[in-house]
């Protein structure tokens, strides 16, 4: 069992990854908030900061989907 540990070590360690930004989480509150601020620039800028988290999750997803289906051989 301490080989097979050993060695998904190994393959994670491999390939690092690579620090991005830290994410700001965008959950419903913050977005609801925003909305009820009535503050036109804060909406603007929540929706700007939710569609780039969507469009990057969304980016994530596509490659994990290819990343299983190559693994499935």
């Amino acid at each position: 069992m301490a080989k097979a540990a050993s060695k998904s070590t190994k393959k994670a360690s491999a390939k690092p990854v690579k620090p991005g930004p830290t994410p700001q989480p965008l959950y419903a509150a913050p977005i609801k908030e925003a909305a009820a601020s009535g503050d036109l620039q804060a909406m603007k800028s929540m929706a700007a900061k939710a569609r780039k988290h969507l469009a990057d999750v969304n980016s994530a997803l596509a490659k994990l989907d290819q990343a299983i289906t190559k693994s499935k051989g």
